[in-house]
């Protein structure tokens, strides 16, 4: 039977080694850890000082704080002697599988990087996106989230709104109202008009420049169709939209022009 002594002899050197490199790789660590801290810490001041999004910001710093975290978890390995290739090369095939499973979700995430980045709207532009209208009121790291006109909030992935057609109201400084109105036979267009211009000025919001545009758009089997063009500023749409209904009904009543019918001929003999 071995001696304690001798086997505590031989074994001593051996556990004072691996405390050592024990301790050496915690050291490491807290190091490493400080240094990650201090590099995102860095980062994100400098980030700040170049007024990038907040969104951004918290994007690209916990990209960094992963992939450096990794970095030294391998290089922790890598110190106790273990084949920190064949670890890379576990890390690359879990990353791809994983990256395969969320496709749908890293696609999210990188196009909400993008609309971070390019800003085709911000927080509280009214926008069709994604194929639905309303008013943004979150743009998150995924999704983004639109209050629709009849209060309905509604969740579209960033892929989707990134791979349609975006258009947003509230980037310019006023925005034109389509409307038409019908006219009978007999009707004078140009008085017609005359009357809708000088209505128009006296609807709230509407604005002088550039004027509202009132012309002949067409002609049908019932008479004369006018356009009925307003502009205003995109909170006032839908009051200018429905008060300019109302004043072109008031206006040809006022006016008594009579109601638009169809005119039939019918040819005897």
């Amino acid at each position: 039977m071995m001696d304690l002594s001798a086997l505590w002899a031989s074994a001593a050197p051996l556990l004072t080694a691996g405390a050592i490199k024990i301790g050496a790789a915690f050291v490491l660590y807290m190091v490493g850890r400080w240094l990650i801290g201090f590099a995102i810490h860095a980062l994100s001041a400098l980030l700040t000082k170049r007024n990038f999004d907040a969104t951004l910001q918290r994007y690209i710093a916990n990209m960094l704080a992963v992939v450096l975290n990794i970095l030294l978890v391998v290089a922790i390995l890598g110190y106790f002697g273990l084949q920190t290739t064949s670890f890379a090369a576990l890390l690359a095939g879990v990353g791809l599988a994983i990256g395969a499973a969320w496709s749908g979700l890293l696609g999210n995430f990188a196009a909400g990087a993008f609309i971070i980045i390019f800003r085709p709207y911000k927080l509280g532009d009214y926008v069709v996106a994604g194929g639905v209208e309303g008013t943004v009121i979150e743009i998150g790291m995924f999704n983004t989230i639109i209050n629709t006109p009849d209060n309905v909030m509604s969740v579209v992935g960033n892929a989707k709104v990134s791979a349609d057609v975006i258009k947003n109201f509230s980037s310019n400084g006023y925005r034109r109202v389509d409307r038409t109105a019908q006219l009978a036979f007999g009707v004078d267009p140009v008085d017609a008009i005359g009357r809708l211009k000088a209505a128009l000025a006296g609807v709230p919001n509407v604005l002088t420049d550039p004027a509202p545009d009132v012309e002949i758009l067409d002609f049908n089997e019932r008479g004369t169709v006018l356009c009925v063009r307003p502009y205003c500023h995109t909170n006032h749409y839908w009051q200018v939209y429905f008060d300019t209904n109302k004043l072109i009904a008031e206006t040809f009543g006022a006016a008594a022009y009579g109601a638009p019918h169809t005119v039939h001929q019918v040819r005897q003999g």
